[in-house]
């Protein structure tokens, strides 16, 4: 439901992907949130994030292609209380890798990383 006449709020940010549940498992654990598998006929799909909240969630969707590209949208995240190089230590730990260390960048400072699938993510600095 749009908050406004002509605005629009994120329900989902969806992931095609070859190993849904995988997916899902590794962004709960990087995110926090809990994740469930959603059974629709023809069409099932994990969700990370309530399944019954408007809020917005991480969805995953199997498919039978390959990511083939870089992604053109990706996740930006922000670390909590951890200092950003523990944190970005959990999450190579997860199973995500570094592809770019941009930390000295100006302005801010990143880490682009990717997940299990390659997906691309940056980590930011807190």
């Amino acid at each position: 439901m749009c908050p406004q006449k002509g605005a629009c709020s994120i329900l989902n940010v969806t992931f095609d992907c070859a190993d849904g549940e995988r997916l899902a498992r590794f962004w709960s654990d990087v995110t926090g949130w809990a994740w469930s598998k959603q059974e629709m006929p023809g069409n099932p799909f994990w969700v990370v994030g309530d399944p019954d909240s408007t809020a917005t969630r991480l969805v995953f969707v199997e498919v039978a292609e390959p990511k083939s590209v870089k992604n053109r949208v990706h996740v930006d995240l922000l670390p909590s209380e951890d200092s950003p190089a523990d944190e970005l230590d959990r999450i190579v730990a997860l199973g995500a890798t570094i592809v770019d260390d941009l930390r000295g960048a100006t302005p801010g400072g990143w880490v682009v990383m990717a997940d299990p699938e390659g997906n691309e993510f940056c980590l930011e600095r807190a």
